[in-house]
């Protein structure tokens, strides 16, 4: 008789439905990694708050639901031996919770592949790893742009590695996906992407002159602003920071740890420090940066019901809240028009 072998016992709780009152919390990062435990050196030694931000995790397993990891995931660049550290290192917590994944530059770019980006940084990966690893419900996960849902968030995630300029499929898509959003039922309303579609006192992008990914944040702030969207987060830069309720450059709100009433601009921040290497600041004070971190972390949203949200974010080193802010307002609120949210109207007969 054949030897017989049994793997470990797992569990994990059903998603709730759209729209459901209940305690629902979510965690955000992007560029966590992975590092060896035995402390042996790591390939490239490029992630060193990697298992920080995992064991914080992991020791708070309990008191949160779901995951959401924007892009470069492992860093494995081309070495599938790094893929499975990675899983390995992050098992304990995608075997319990949903683990959502977006892709970055280290997951798809290759030259000639058809990224967005000509650059090598997948080590010609060309997101095959990333999408057959992980299952996200995007109509083509060659193209890793996708909605989901969970309680009263409503995610749209972008691929900021495929064309997102006005005009494309991608555009069409994200503007479908906002739309689609029923703000009575979800008026928790996501935008999340790996590169810096919106705002960020990065260095690079200081030197750049845009603080910003290059190419039209324009035309997507103009989607974020007319759907309401409540936060928009990014990775990619490998630090946190959290800007103000922005529109066109401008804060629109002067309140830094409570929001309440009309939604009349997206809050950004970026999540870039889940354990990669950190970036510096630029030298420049940006008018709209709230908060800046050079140091690893992630960030955690609570959603205690329809009107009532917490932003924390917590340093990977010592699971303590750094910086906060919480949301209040009615769905009356989401459907008060501001500056660009509603059609353009006339009393001209």
């Amino acid at each position: 008789m054949a030897p017989l072998f049994w793997s470990k016992m797992y569990s994990f709780r059903s998603s709730p439905y759209p729209g459901q009152d209940s305690l629902q919390r979510v965690i955000i990062f992007g560029d966590m990694g992975k590092a060896e435990r035995d402390g042996s050196n790591e390939y490239s030694d490029y992630q060193p708050g990697s298992l920080n931000t995992t064991d914080q995790l992991i020791k708070d397993l309990k008191n949160f639901d779901i995951v959401m990891h924007i892009g470069d995931l492992p860093h494995a660049n081309g070495y599938i031996s790094q893929w499975d550290q990675f899983t390995a290192q992050v098992e304990p917590i995608a075997s319990t919770v949903p683990y959502m994944i977006a892709s970055g530059n280290h997951e798809r770019d290759w030259p000639g592949s058809g990224s967005f980006y000509d650059t090598p940084d997948s080590g010609g990966e060309c997101g095959v790893l990333a999408e057959t690893m992980f299952y996200v419900p995007a109509e083509n996960r060659a193209r890793f742009w996708y909605s989901t849902d969970y309680g009263m968030f409503h995610f749209c995630i972008a691929d900021t590695e495929h064309d997102w300029r006005e005009g494309t499929e991608q555009y069409r898509f994200i503007e479908r996906c906002l739309a689609q959003a029923d703000r009575r039922k979800q008026p928790w309303l996501i935008f999340a992407a790996h590169r810096v579609l919106g705002y960020s006192s990065n260095d690079w992008y200081g030197l750049e002159g845009s603080f910003e990914e290059p190419m039209e944040r324009e035309s997507l702030e103009k989607l974020w602003q007319k759907y309401k969207v409540d936060i928009a987060f990014f990775g990619h830069v490998h630090n946190y920071e959290r800007i103000c309720p922005i529109y066109q450059n401008q804060c629109v709100n002067s309140e830094i740890s409570h929001y309440s009433g009309t939604v009349n601009g997206t809050i950004h921040a970026v999540v870039g420090g889940g354990g990669s290497h950190l970036l510096e600041f630029s030298p420049l004070e940006t008018a709209w940066s709230l908060y800046k971190d050079y140091d690893f972390g992630f960030v955690k949203l609570t959603a205690f019901n329809h009107s009532s949200l917490l932003f924390e974010y917590k340093k990977s080193s010592d699971g303590k809240v750094y910086d906060s802010f919480t949301i209040s307002r009615d769905y009356k609120d989401v459907l008060a028009c501001v500056h660009d949210s509603c059609e353009a109207t006339t009393s001209a007969t």
